[in-house]
């Protein structure tokens, strides 16, 4: 018999990824990837800020970070905030089946677009991931525009 995974457990992990970010001075999205079972593949945050890099989201580094998989058909994808259009185009890319989403309140992402390509999403709408983005956008207004594209 098949069980749900313990999505609340696989999201603290997400969490702690994104407090390390924001302890190294960058925006807190963390992310992680497991297997069907629950087990951790890998964990990263966004970098963008410490590296000077746009492309290491939190989801592009925990997925790096999970190294080459057989298949990402049975994978889970957690990640503090809806994964937007470039970590949402990595999930579908390699056919990751569900997509564990702390919130969707600060910003809305990809989430639809992965549901209408048959990804499962899975909104856990934590305060704590709302409460820790929206206290980042309200103290660095800048960052956060520069990160999601906005000028």
């Amino acid at each position: 018999m098949n069980r749900e995974p313990d999505y609340q457990a696989m999201l603290a992990v997400a969490i702690e990824e994104a407090r390390s970010g924001l302890a190294e001075g960058g925006i807190p999205i963390g992310a992680a990837l497991f297997d069907q079972n629950g087990k951790l593949l890998g964990r990263g945050h966004n970098r963008r800020v410490q590296d000077g890099d746009p492309s290491i989201h939190g989801e592009t580094d925990a997925f790096r970070n999970a190294g080459r998989q057989r298949s990402y058909r049975n994978t889970v994808m957690v990640t503090t905030l809806a994964p937007c259009w470039y970590c949402s185009g990595l999930v579908r890319q390699f056919k990751i089946g569900t997509v564990v989403v702390g919130e969707s309140v600060n910003f809305q992402g990809g989430v639809d677009w992965l549901k209408e390509n048959g990804v499962t999403v899975i909104d856990l709408a934590s305060k704590e991931c709302i409460d820790m983005l929206a206290d980042y956008i309200a103290n660095n207004p800048e960052v956060w525009h520069e990160d999601i594209g906005e000028e």
